[in-house]
């Protein structure tokens, strides 16, 4: 019996040289990864068509005898032009290879064998440059194989310069051949509930189809192999996270005395969260919950109240966030939340890494004599001089922004800590399930009573550059009404190609640009002809602007000074600043009142769910909002549909959703991934939200009876195979 298994390594079944290869194209190491390495599709070889009647352009198999074969230097090039010339008997074709002499020994006159290729034409004559062949001695065994080979599928694989398709599929071949028995992860009831094939068969027929139709069966056992086997890592993970012990925080009179100042009741939904939250916090294993929402939604008052009640023991809280501007905007919001009573026996404190060193100082020090008992910071809570006296929850603020040694780094400045991860970034069902399957989920889908609503446009400019005037005359004409406007662009200066590292465009449009005539007035035009826009660019135009004569207009980006950068957005929440000009550093958490227009200039550069975070900006208290998506992406391109698509409705779980349609969820994953999160092969999230559905509710029934699967070892091993040391340290500290 065979020796090799999916663990075996590549290099000591199919040898060195080859296994080199595959290592430098694809990262390959084992006879696993190669035999993860899926066809994207599959070819047909053609049937055994007559010479004479070969269709052009198409891959044909024919069946044909060598005539002769030359050699002969190349005109216009160094190296030599080896041509075969073959027959059917009907017709001859020329078979063409460059610089390999050594056919001349192998296509000998009088040979015959299968050739198969595609048809081209030179000078006249039909040809198969490169074709693939099987030379045989005699014709009838020729004739059988070509029938046997001529309907089986040619299976297509990812491939480079350096390992052709070919040289995959031969691979391969070669590891099938020797394979032993495969161990199946899969339940027996659930493979026969879902009429699956078995482990080994399903290898076989994805890679050696004998016709397409089996390939149909052999991918959707595949597809829930990978769901399965991710969903019962992450359960496990649970249930280790469950093992642990935490402090437990049950409520007090500090909850129920902010409860009870309130000037407002909570929405349903964040009652809902808060009861869940609440119970997780009293329980005795560390709780790890995700709260969703849409923006505005009030996630922020959701952790204070989960704050307040850490606060009751004595433990502390630490809250992070992506910027300075929201962490600063984070520690008065809260401030303001507590009121004049609670405020300073809970003394919320600001720690960043810009903040002079003497503040800094004082800050550090209340954080580590759990003097505050709510600490809200940047990058600079991560760093090692950083300690806490308890430290019994951490409270993660976008955590998309946030790598998984970041927030690890955080947690492990407590024992065991409770943590709360919060994004106004609404994510599908089947993503959340696949990335945060470890996670418990609460959402918020309803709005704080009094919000007047917000109107969405798109300006058009590839058809009508004429509008681009129009945007601004619209914001003068807000502002004449005694509101304030935002102003985003991508970047801080165009010209200088200079990008806001502290607020990042998550994904860019990859269309190209309007050409031809563009009434509107040009920041930095590219070869491309586009428009591309930065802060200072648009200061410069409002500089100059008629209308703007006697409108307030200030700028803040990630690069100014941590001090400037807050004064500023203080000023333009005292209403001392009529139009904002800004990068995405306004992207979440700023919360200004009075602000009615949002301009988003360049909106294709930006994703869906970012344009609809940025949106989120304005129409936040009485006055309605309005948003104002310029684009010059062509009508009907990608960019262009995303952006119309946000301004199409308001409601970001469906957004979410039609992101994931219009982008794949290669894209949006993004940094929510990790280890096996990012490794998805056949599994496509927004296809396959059934079978991920049952393979977790599956995944739960075996973790749940079997949390350390000794009674499932191949289920284990399948794991460790897929999800491996680093990856499932990596699910432990997401």
């Amino acid at each position: 019996m065979s020796s090799v298994t999916l663990d075996s390594r590549l290099d000591a079944t199919v040898g060195g040289k080859t296994a080199k290869l595959f290592d430098r194209a694809f990262g390959m190491r084992t006879v696993e990864h190669l035999l993860s390495h899926y066809p994207r599709r599959y070819a047909r070889r053609g049937e055994l068509t007559p010479i004479a009647s070969l269709p052009l352009g198409e891959p044909v198999t024919i069946v044909a005898e060598v005539q002769s074969v030359a050699d002969r230097p190349m005109r216009n090039r160094r190296g030599s032009l080896v041509e075969a010339r073959i027959s059917d008997g009907n017709g001859t074709l020329t078979l063409t290879f460059f610089n390999q002499k050594w056919r001349l020994g192998d296509l000998t006159p009088g040979r015959r064998g299968i050739f198969a290729g595609k048809v081209s034409e030179y000078r006249g004559h039909f040809q198969l440059a490169h074709p693939v062949y099987e030379l045989f001695d005699d014709e009838a065994t020729a004739r059988m194989t070509a029938e046997a080979t001529a309907n089986l599928p040619i299976p297509i694989y990812p491939a480079t310069a350096t390992v052709p398709s070919f040289l995959v599929a031969k691979t391969v071949g070669v590891v099938l051949d020797v394979l032993g028995p495969v161990e199946d992860p899969l339940p027996e009831a659930l493979r026969q509930a879902h009429r699956l094939l078995d482990a080994r068969a399903a290898l076989e027929r994805i890679h050696r189809p004998d016709f397409l139709e089996q390939v149909d069966a052999a991918r959707e056992t595949l597809r829930m192999q990978e769901a399965f086997v991710l969903q019962a890592a992450l359960f496990q993970q649970r249930q280790f996270v469950r093992a642990m012990s935490a402090t437990p925080r049950p409520p007090g009179d500090l909850l129920e005395r902010f409860d009870a100042a309130l000037p407002f009741a909570l929405t349903a939904d964040q009652d809902s969260a808060g009861e869940q939250i609440g119970r997780d916090l009293e329980g005795g294993w560390p709780m790890n919950r995700l709260v969703q929402g849409e923006v505005g939604s009030g996630k922020t008052l959701v952790a204070l109240r989960a704050m307040l009640q850490v606060a009751q023991s004595g433990g502390q809280s630490a809250l992070i966030a992506p910027t300075e501007v929201l962490a600063a905007q984070h520690v008065r919001s809260i401030a303001r939340m507590l009121g004049p009573v609670l405020a300073p026996e809970l003394m919320p404190t600001l720690l960043t890494g810009q903040l002079p060193a003497a503040i800094r100082r004082k800050a550090a020090l209340r954080a580590a004599s759990g003097q505050a008992r709510i600490i809200v910071g940047t990058h600079a809570l991560l760093s090692e001089t950083t300690t806490f006296a308890d430290l019994g929850l951490v409270v993660i603020d976008e955590q998309h922004r946030f790598g998984v040694e970041q927030r690890e780094a955080l947690r492990a400045k407590g024992t065991a800590p409770h943590v709360l991860v919060l994004t106004a970034t609404p994510i599908p069902r089947t993503v959340a399930m696949t990335v945060f399957g470890d996670l418990d989920v609460s959402t918020i889908r309803s709005m704080p009573a009094g919000r007047a609503g917000i109107t969405t446009h798109v300006a058009p400019l590839a058809e009508r550059p004429a509008w681009f005037g129009r945007v601004w005359e619209r914001v003068a004409e807000e502002v004449a009404q005694g509101r304030q406007a935002f102003v985003v662009t991508a970047a801080i200066d165009a010209d200088a190609d200079i990008i806001d590292d502290e607020a990042p465009v998550a994904d860019g449009g990859d269309d190209a640009p309007a050409e031809g005539e563009n009434a509107a007035p040009r920041a930095v035009v590219r070869g491309s002809g586009r428009t591309h826009w930065g802060v200072v660019q648009v200061v410069e135009l409002l500089a100059r602007h008629p209308a703007y004569a006697d409108i307030r207009v200030a700028m803040v980006h990630g690069k100014l000074p941590s001090d400037q950068k807050d004064e500023i957005m203080q000023s333009f929440a005292r209403g001392e600043i009529d139009v904002l000009v800004a990068t995405t550093v306004v992207e979440v958490g700023v919360d200004v009142a009075n602000a009615s227009t949002m301009v988003i200039l360049e909106a294709d550069r930006f994703g869906v769910s970012q344009l609809h975070q940025l949106r989120g900006r304005v129409g936040r208290g009485g006055v309605p909002g309005l948003c104002l998506l310029v684009t010059e992406a062509e009508h009907g391109s990608l960019a262009r549909q995303r952006v119309e698509a946000v301004a199409a409705t308001l409601d970001g779980f469906e957004l979410a959703e039609v992101d994931l349609e219009l982008r794949g969820e290669g894209d949006v994953l993004g940094d929510l991934q990790s280890g096996a999160r990012s490794s998805l092969r056949l599994l496509r999230v927004a296809r396959d939200a059934d079978l991920i559905s049952a393979a977790r509710r599956a995944a739960e029934t075996v973790i749940s009876d079997d949390p350390a699967l000794l009674r499932h070892p191949a289920l284990a091993q399948a794991i460790e195979r897929r999800i491996g040391n680093v990856e499932r340290a990596a699910l432990a500290r997401t």
